[in-house]
């Protein structure tokens, strides 16, 4: 690639080449930790650590999908790129599909990847990693995915399970499903979905103009609705969950693991 040409992350295969767009929806109301993109972690909000990291990867070209002006002020203040999107969209998919439509109206980026606004410890390769299973042209949505090490997060609802059978070797595998329960029942590892996702561009389209799917609403797992309606979705193996920041104690846990 020329020096200083900035096209995103390109990777090839067979006949394909792809190019990805890195979208962070992040909007000021939350339940349970209200403005907390903004929430400050040592001298910088929330949002900002989440845009570095997505710079760090080097996966592609990165934006904000911001819910508020406030958010699109921050990223700007350190150079980023954002975009302020309606503020009502039921979903961070229908965000991130606003702005990639504002920022891509031509359809240059071939894969949308999907990262939440509230991942500021992220490690950067997961998000190269997310990229893997689209290495297979069938594979409409790609995810990650890592072994559940703890006994405690086997039976916790709040800890959302992939339905995948790795082979021995494979890093990349098809999800059959995702739940809340305890799953896939017998001997043998069970593994905790990272909510971090890589569309095919056509995809995250189709997605977002679909109904809600029966399951997804029983479960409130809105990856179901692709499943429910014939898209494939397959997983990375990776070896971290990361921390994501939903309460004040997990603020506190991610100021302490990223303040010098």
């Amino acid at each position: 690639m020329p020096k200083g040409q900035n096209l995103g992350c390109l990777f090839k295969y067979e006949v394909e080449i792809l190019k990805s767009l890195i979208v962070i929806p992040a909007r000021l109301a939350a339940s349970r930790l209200p403005n907390k993109p903004l929430a400050d972690i040592g001298g910088e909000p929330m949002i900002v650590h989440c845009w570095r990291r997505a710079i760090e990867s080097q996966a592609g070209e990165v934006v904000i999908a911001a819910g508020d002006p406030e958010i699109v002020e921050a990223i700007e203040k350190v150079g980023g790129k954002a975009v302020l999107t309606d503020p009502n969209h039921p979903s961070g998919s229908d965000r991130v599909w606003e702005a990639v439509q504002r920022m891509d109206p031509n359809g240059d980026h071939d894969v949308i990847v999907n990262v939440q606004g509230d991942l500021p410890t992220l490690d950067p390769s997961l998000i190269q990693a997310s990229l893997a299973p689209l290495k297979d042209p069938g594979v409409d949505i790609a995810t990650l995915v890592c072994e559940i090490t703890e006994a405690e997060e086997c039976t916790n609802p709040n800890v959302v399970k992939a339905y995948a059978g790795f082979k021995a070797g494979e890093t990349v595998t098809r999800a059959l499903t995702f739940t809340r329960a305890t799953a896939p029942y017998g001997d043998g590892p069970l593994y905790h979905h990272i909510g971090l996702y890589a569309y095919r561009r056509a995809a995250l389209e189709r997605f977002v103009a679909l109904p809600q799917g029966v399951l997804e609403q029983r479960e409130k797992l809105e990856q179901l609705r692709a499943l429910e309606n014939g898209m494939r979705i397959d997983v990375s193996l990776a070896k971290t969950v990361p921390l994501g920041v939903d309460t004040p104690a997990d603020l506190e846990r991610a100021r302490v693991l990223l303040t010098p």
